[in-house]
């Protein structure tokens, strides 16, 4: 039975569910939710989801939000190996830092520069775009010696940060400083199952919606 699936196709964390789901073999009854027109305020959304959030699941009355949260419960559900989550504690660790990372720092360094630009009419701050920066600097290092974000297979860490990385991408966001970071994201679109239709034509309607934002 598929698990449905309320979501917004632009969102970076709605897109690293829609990868995780391909990567793992979950099918999903995809519900797209409209954000501006208030379809997560309806009663019947706020009553799965009381924080009103996408992305959200409902897995045959079991309701979950947050997108890596999800992931997880995906692999641990239904996944058929651990290659996506190991079980062995120390390589789940790296998945899970890189995981906190993804949501801590790179995205959350994103969200702090752009977001109130395209969203709220604020002016790009220099100094925040250089945390930015840092973040993927970051990223770069953890890249150095491995072929994926958290060793040489792929895992739910490299699906969620493709998502913010491509994300950065489309929004103008200079990727070409960082030669780790540009090895690794050809490899993800390469390697990670269903990329293009998970991420690849959904990173686009982000960025033709910010598009129309930034020239109001």
């Amino acid at each position: 039975m598929p698990v449905d699936f309320y979501y917004a196709p632009g969102s970076a964390p709605c897109r690293a569910v829609l990868l995780a789901a391909k990567a793992v073999g979950v099918e999903l009854n995809l519900k797209p939710t409209d954000l501006f027109k208030g379809e997560h305020l309806t009663p019947e959304f706020i009553k799965i989801n009381p924080q009103h959030t996408v992305p959200t699941i409902d897995d045959n009355g079991f309701a979950l939000w947050e997108s890596r949260a999800i992931m997880q419960y995906l692999q641990n559900q239904y996944g058929k190996n651990d290659s996506l989550y190991p079980t062995d504690p120390k390589k789940r660790a790296i998945v899970d830092q890189r995981l906190y990372f993804d949501l801590g720092t790179l995205y959350a360094r994103f969200g702090d520069y752009f977001y109130p630009v395209a969203f709220g009419g604020a002016s790009f701050d220099p100094e925040k775009l250089e945390k930015l920066n840092e973040a993927f600097k970051f990223l770069d290092g953890f890249l150095a010696n491995s072929e994926y974000a958290a060793g040489d297979t792929l895992t739910l860490a490299d699906l969620s940060l493709v998502a913010s990385v491509s994300t950065c991408e489309v929004t103008g966001f200079d990727l070409s400083p960082y030669k780790n970071v540009n090895r690794w994201y050809g490899k993800v679109k390469e390697t990670a199952p269903g990329y293009e239709e998970a991420n690849g034509k959904n990173v686009l309607i982000f960025k033709q919606l910010v598009e129309q934002l930034l020239k109001k």
